[in-house]
């Protein structure tokens, strides 16, 4: 039975320093959003950077998703299920 996205995002959390910093600048940016998002007012430079730090955001988020289906790509998909060989 293959892995689920959340398992092997776990196992990359552990083992991957890649993913780590990628999972870790994610998470520094959901917090500025959330502080930002809680805000009565927001001035025009912080609308500015509400918008680039959700872009910077996905972007991780992308990376961190291409880093997932890499190791999906990499691993048996179960018990007698051999994965085809790249040609």
């Amino acid at each position: 039975m293959p892995e689920s996205s959340e398992t092997i995002r776990e196992v990359l959390l552990q083992e991957d320093e890649d993913f780590q910093r990628l999972a870790q600048k994610h998470e520094e940016l959901e917090e500025r959003l959330t502080f930002l998002s809680g805000k009565i007012f927001l001035s025009s430079e912080e609308k500015l950077e509400e918008v680039t730090l959700k872009k910077k955001k996905l972007a991780l988020k992308d990376k961190m998703a291409a880093l997932i289906r890499n190791y999906e790509g990499k691993r048996p998909s179960g018990p007698g299920e051999a994965r085809p060989a790249p040609a």
